[in-house]
């Protein structure tokens, strides 16, 4: 209702109806997929961290073993998990800048669209166009290096 209020004010009120209508699609639209794609990159990371993983457990953790703090962990797994997050690293840094910018702020640092825009001085249209390429992108690279979504 505030987009059709803020947009369309100035818009006869027989066309309101079908404006709100396609309003409502498209931001329905744009939340399943925004859903979608974040879900994929919470599994992946989620199965990144340790099975009584706490609420604000940060996956990019697991590479602290410098400092001993997570010497119990299973060597194994430890190894596995810092070669996935170094294959998902490399992966980000070879992404065009645009596409990087894009997908950092929008799901690194969970911005949404429009603060995404102005960060980046661009339009909402370029954000998602650029995320929805880098996440394909990488999710090329994953399954390319056999990392399972």
């Amino acid at each position: 209702m505030l987009k059709l209020a803020e947009k369309y004010a100035d818009k006869p009120s027989e066309e309101l109806p079908m404006l709100f209508q396609r309003i409502l699609q498209n931001t329905i639209r744009d939340y399943y997929r925004r859903q979608k794609v974040r879900n994929m990159w919470t599994t992946l990371l989620s199965s990144l961290s340790p099975s009584h993983a706490e609420e604000d457990h940060d996956p990019l953790e697991t590479l602290e073993a410098a400092d001993g703090s997570n010497w119990k962990t299973n060597p194994t797994i430890q190894l596995d998990r810092i070669q996935v997050i170094e294959i998902i690293d490399k992966a980000v840094k070879a992404l065009p800048t645009r596409q990087r910018e894009a997908f950092l702020l929008r799901y690194w640092e969970e911005l949404d669209v429009a603060q995404t825009a102005e960060v980046m001085g661009c339009s909402e249209g370029s954000v998602k166009t650029h995320c929805s390429r880098a996440t394909h992108a990488l999710a090329e690279v994953l399954k390319a290096k056999g990392v399972e979504l």
